[in-house]
């Protein structure tokens, strides 16, 4: 471990589920999702310590879980324990408090026969030199401490610079594009994968993407000119981490030119040189889908979820071809009935964006409307919630239209109980190359970063990944 310094041993602990330095956070936008389709073996763990480099062959761990007292990285550190054994996997848990750490590896090693041991290693989001002690260590990162936008950039240098792999579930954008315009060449060059947004979001909408597309050139061998994400279903709850991290990047926004301009640019996260295209940008109004003929409303994801599968389609070398168009969608159903509850949604969406975007109001949201950092949904929320998203594409062949749909369903809360098992299965694929992927390293997506094994995993543990193609007249 890196040993804390004295003064911070003498501090008192934190509440559960924060971190002094770093929030734990999930996904950004799953709160207006939820809004919408809603309408014991005892032991003492070992604190190892480890104060020189370890070469990339002699590392002792596959994976760390930085954040691991959050309640999204308990859950990725009680999913890989429960899910896996120290046979096939050599994992260790990240944070700042000892003995809170201590105290989940006892209870990650209670909840199941596998472990017996469950290593700790210890750092500060703040430190850098603490953060590359750890990354030393092991083949993979796998972190959940937000906001990533002033948390985060430490701990991907750290990677970088001690070559290990990194995946996290941001869906702030914005500090995505300062990473890709500061440090994707170098980490290309050195063959390090940083993959993000590994949770709710992205991966349905990119990784369903992707096997749409390849479903599509299989079959038909072409793409999709056109593929449409619709946020058929889900509930689950939201954490004050997930909040604050979207507070953080309006935030920004305000004060930042950069950060401002990648929130209007749809292609503001493909390769500099590259960001202009055909797509518009989300949908904001109530709108008739040319693909279901039903009512749609706007998404809360969109303005993630789309720029990273434009930036998968840039990085891929365009496989889904420059005039590749994608959009995601909320569908209200048909009639009357459908175009009132899209209107609702898009005005409650649109009530929503503009609150975060004035700073009194951002304000007054943090003081008396968000929960409290490190608060989260309860067990029973997350492990009662569900979602299920649905990629349809539509393209044309030689012999005539078709389209091609991808269906993906998982009965855990989005932004925490499923989110933690596509994280925990995204570091199981980078520790073990289980990739596939022409790219690396680099600043990378699910789709670019890791591909279909990612799927294959995912679908392993429970979730429903089903994909079919069929010719048909489209609208």
């Amino acid at each position: 471990m890196v040993v804390p310094r004295a003064d911070e041993e003498s501090r008192e602990l934190s509440p559960p589920f924060s971190e002094e330095h770093g929030i734990e956070v999930a996904n950004t936008s799953v709160f207006v999702l939820s809004y919408r389709v809603a309408a014991t073996k005892a032991f003492s763990p070992r604190a190892v310590e480890y104060r020189l480099p370890v070469s990339n062959t002699d590392r002792p761990y596959d994976i760390v879980v930085w954040g691991a007292t959050g309640v999204a990285g308990q859950l990725v550190a009680e999913h890989l324990t429960e899910t896996y054994d120290p046979e096939t996997l050599s994992l260790a848990i990240g944070g700042r408090d000892e003995r809170r750490l201590e105290a989940l590896a006892s209870e990650c090693c209670t909840r199941t026969d596998a472990w017996t041991d469950l290593e700790v290693v210890i750092g500060d989001a703040t430190d850098p030199a603490s953060l590359r002690a750890i990354a030393r260590q092991t083949d993979v990162v796998c972190t959940t401490v937000g906001p990533y936008t002033r948390y985060g950039t430490p701990l991907v240098e750290a990677c970088l610079d001690c070559e290990a792999d990194y995946c996290d579930l941001t869906g702030e954008i914005t500090w995505v594009r300062e990473l890709i315009d500061r440090y994707h060449e170098d980490a290309r060059e050195a063959g390090v994968r940083l993959v993000h947004s590994c949770g709710f979001d992205s991966v349905p909408a990119d990784l369903g993407t992707l096997l749409v597309q390849s479903a599509a050139i299989e079959t038909f061998e072409t793409p999709c000119d056109l593929v449409r994400v619709y946020l058929e279903d889900g509930e689950g709850g939201v954490s004050g981490g997930t909040m604050e991290s979207m507070a953080t990047m309006f935030e920004e926004a305000t004060t930042d030119p950069l950060a401002r301009q990648t929130l209007r640019n749809p292609y503001s996260l493909a390769p500099p040189g590259e960001r202009n295209g055909v797509d518009l940008g989300a949908q904001r109004l109530p709108k008739r889908d040319s693909l279901s003929g039903g009512w749609t409303a706007p998404s809360p994801m969109a303005a993630v979820n789309e720029r990273v599968i434009r930036r998968s389609n840039a990085l891929l070398d365009y496989p889904w071809g420059r005039e590749f168009r994608c959009t995601e969608v909320v569908p209200t159903g048909n009639g009357p009935v459908g175009m009132a509850t899209a209107a609702t949604v898009a005005g409650g969406l649109g009530a929503a964006t503009a609150s975060m975007s004035i700073g009194p109001v951002r304000s007054l949201l943090r003081e008396f409307v968000f929960p409290e950092p490190g608060d989260g949904p309860s067990r029973a929320q997350i492990e009662n919630g569900h979602f299920t998203v649905r990629v349809r594409g539509r393209g044309t062949a030689t012999n005539g239209p078709f389209t091609a749909e991808c269906v993906f369903v998982a009965d855990r809360d989005p932004g925490y109980g499923a989110t933690a098992r596509m994280l925990g299965e995204a570091a199981l694929c980078l520790t073990r190359d289980e990739v596939e992927s022409p790219l690396p390293g680099g600043i990378l997506t699910p789709a670019s970063g890791i591909g279909t094994p990612l799927a294959d995993r995912l679908r392993d543990i429970g979730f429903q990944i089903e994909v079919e193609t069929q010719r048909a007249a489209v609208r």
